[in-house]
């Protein structure tokens, strides 16, 4: 019996109101079947938005709560933003007192003032409270410049303002991409080392892969993981994806010589910094699971040596403007760092005095007897001030070298779906979030209990209430030094799969946003910015959804291993051109693992598989081989030891060598009009191992510590990348 059996439809007035709201009382399943949500989830998603009804509430008490939320609406003379696109009419409603006169104008960041006209619009008024309250329509001037405006209304003694976004129709960015596709390589750049790394990537790292990527692949683009910040002091938490900000960067990037003051230590500590960095290097060349702790604890002792160097005045104004450029967001997450910082030095004195070793390991300063905590909490607030300047100085370099090696986009940024339920964000955006549930995925055939990533997501009304500030200010921060931009789970701005947290994935619900203002800001900022836009819209999505996303030239994203024209694989001339197309993506082994079946045997041995194991390895295997046969059909295996495939005998057992196999998937993706081709850099090593497993924990499997190695499992550096054969124009 079906879930769909066994759950009741819900019905007026409860679906009333939660559709008013943007709370989803059925979904269609990735097998296309009508799923009915239990009334208990929806109540709680409801109340996590702030409208509680209780258990088992009345169809009046439902009734009341809908009413009070049309009349809020109504209560106001402008809604809380405005979000238009450049070109095309927008019709704003107003709130005023029924018959009274109501005059709505615009006042653009240069200040000029431009009236609005109204446009005719009748309906009913609508009794709120003691007053009847009348609806005007409002047209805003179709030729606004791009960007960040005023809208204001007056009505007799009442006025009222709000932002007043103007977006680009279509992101114009990839349209060059579309007419002279890139080709690229996607890197988990902690996994990344170079000879002189701390035995994790870093930012020093990313440019000498941008330099070897254009110079030896020809590469325009490096994506890679987020880089957003984890905790202030470890442990740290070590998925990219489950970050405690989304608008800074975790100081495990860092490279501590690298930076300007480094030079005018005194001889001990600089002979003390350089042993300590000495002591990481031959972490480089091991291919052993990276712990990112005693890595962060060291660079965090370097990085604090290097803080007390005074800055000189030149390099005092520019951290001075830096910080005025960032506004309250620095400055509440410093904070946030310190309170965390203090408290785990409080702790680490605790255990010491036990003898018991110290929470951050020995690297970690006790706290100590200070006698003046409020100077040693402006010392460390400082402190975190200087590393995120330190962090954008280098993370600015990174881009400069990949521009100057050639690359027409350079770095593409990786944007996480979300934050740590615990972190930075989920304090300091508290008032936007909606933390009584918790963000995820519904279950589908990669894993059939469904996924929750613990994370909180925006409250799309409480968003709205701020005008979208916080969304706007990191993705500023995000693309300042990216050509680029992948947003992760681009669906989140439609829909969010949301449970009540600490419950099963499987009695969750969709949330519905505002797609319009959130993707239309997103373009604004990119185009601003001048970068382009990859949305990752794997999963199950409404089918509108894709084409939507390229209306506003956002590209989208496609894995070879997914792409299919009902039962057979997606011939080339079929894929998409505003698009990134890879072979492979983070979340499935690299493409020697993939063939091997890898995933399915870690899927069975973590008990995330529900069906039979042999079954599902014969049904997995039987699509490779249609894709496979595919690219051999398109003369993709020509002139390689894949040429004479043996179509009816092909298992997993007799694959022809995994390198001409690579190579042939690529030069199929090649054959597509995507403008942007993308090959993992695991693939062109012939690395075997899983980066990550969706669904489990570090206690299951090592996710997001697999550093790069090739097919022997030998750690490879950066500096030895230029001799595999993947690393040639040729």
């Amino acid at each position: 019996m079906t879930q769909a059996a066994i759950t009741p439809p819900i019905t007026s007035p409860l679906a009333d109101l939660a559709q008013d709201v943007g709370v989803g009382v059925s979904y269609y399943s990735t097998e296309g079947e009508l799923i009915h949500v239990a009334r208990e989830t929806v109540l709680k998603v409801l109340a996590a938005l702030d409208i509680d009804l209780g258990d088992n509430p009345s169809d009046a008490d439902i009734e009341r709560a809908r009413n009070d939320w049309a009349d809020k609406q109504w209560s106001r003379l402008l809604p809380p933003v405005v979000v238009a696109r450049r070109g095309e009419f927008k019709k704003v409603l107003v709130h005023v007192p029924h018959g009274s006169a109501v005059s709505v104008s615009v006042r653009l960041a240069s200040g000029a003032e431009w009236p609005c006209a109204q446009v005719h619009h009748l309906v009913a008024p609508r009794q709120v409270g003691d007053r009847l309250m009348g609806e005007a329509g409002f047209s805003i001037p179709e030729d606004l410049p791009l960007g960040w405006h005023r809208l204001r209304a007056v009505n007799g003694d009442r006025v009222a303002e709000c932002d007043l976004a103007i977006t680009p129709n279509r992101l114009s960015t990839a349209d060059k991409y579309v007419d002279k596709p890139a080709h690229g390589v996607m890197a988990q750049l902690y996994s990344v080392r170079s000879r002189r790394s701390w035995g994790i990537g870093d930012f020093a790292t990313l440019g000498d892969l941008a330099q070897v990527s254009a110079q030896h692949a020809g590469s325009d683009f490096i994506l890679i993981n987020p880089l957003h910040a984890a905790e202030p002091l470890p442990p740290v938490e070590d998925s990219p994806y489950l970050p405690t900000t989304r608008r800074y960067v975790n100081p495990i990037y860092a490279r501590p010589e690298l930076i300007d003051e480094f030079g005018y230590l005194d001889k001990d500590e600089a002979d003390e910094a350089r042993e300590l960095a000495a002591s990481f290097h031959a972490l480089n060349h091991s291919a052993e699971e990276i712990d990112r702790n005693p890595i962060y604890a060291a660079k965090l002792r370097v990085l604090r040596a290097v803080h007390k160097v005074p800055l000189s005045e030149a390099r005092q104004a520019e951290f001075d403007r830096w910080l005025e450029g960032e506004g309250r967001g620095i400055h509440d997450y410093a904070a946030w760092c310190t309170e965390r910082e203090l408290s785990q030095r409080k702790a680490a004195r605790a255990e010491t005095g036990t003898g018991k070793p110290a929470t951050g390991l020995e690297l970690v300063p006790p706290l100590g007897n200070h006698e003046d905590l409020e100077s040693l909490r402006e010392e460390i607030t400082h402190f975190h001030l200087w590393v995120q300047w330190i962090l954008d100085q280098q993370l600015g370099q990174a881009q400069a070298a990949a521009q100057q090696a050639g690359m027409r986009i350079g770095i593409m940024a990786d944007l996480a779906v979300g934050v740590h339920p615990g972190g930075s964000d989920a304090e300091n955006l508290a008032e936007w979030l909606a933390p009584a549930i918790s963000v995820g995925a519904p279950p589908d055939g990669f894993n059939q209990r469904g996924q929750d990533w613990s994370q909180p997501p925006w409250n799309p009304h409480k968003l709205a209430e701020a005008g979208y500030k916080p969304w706007r200010d990191m993705l500023r921060t995000v693309l300042r030094h990216a050509g680029g931009i992948r947003v992760d789970h681009v669906l989140g701005m439609f829909r969010l799969w949301v449970m009540p947290r600490m419950e099963s994935p499987i009695n969750g619900t969709y949330l519905y946003f505002d797609h319009e203002a959130m993707v239309g800001i997103l373009t604004l900022e990119a185009e601003l910015a001048g970068a382009l836009v990859v949305g990752e819209d794997l999963g199950t999505f409404e089918p509108w959804v894709q084409d939507y996303l390229a209306s506003r030239g956002v590209m989208g994203t496609s894995i070879l291993w997914f792409e299919s024209q009902g039962d057979q694989p997606k011939p080339p001339s079929a894929y998409r051109a505003l698009c990134l197309s890879s072979v492979t993506t983070h979340d499935l082994p690299p493409t020697a693992g993939y063939l091997a079946g890898e995933h399915i045997k870690l899927r069975q041995r973590l008990g995330l598989l529900l069906s039979d194991v042999d079954a599902e390895d014969k049904r997995d295997f039987e699509w490779i081989r249609k894709v496979l046969i595919a690219a051999k059909n398109e003369g993709c295996f020509a002139g390689t030891a894949a040429a004479d495939i043996d179509e009816a005998n092909l298992t997993r057992d007799n694959l022809p060598p995994i390198e001409a196999l690579v190579e042939g998937l690529h030069r199929f993706l090649d054959r597509t009009p995507s403008a942007l081709k993308c090959a993992a850099l695991v693939d062109m090593v012939g690395d075997r191992r899983t980066q990550n497993q969706p669904g489990t924990t570090h206690d299951q499997y090592p996710n997001w510590c697999i550093p790069l190695t090739n097919s022997e499992g030998e750690a490879v550096v950066v500096e030895e990348l230029s001799s595999y054969p993947a690393f040639s124009k040729e």
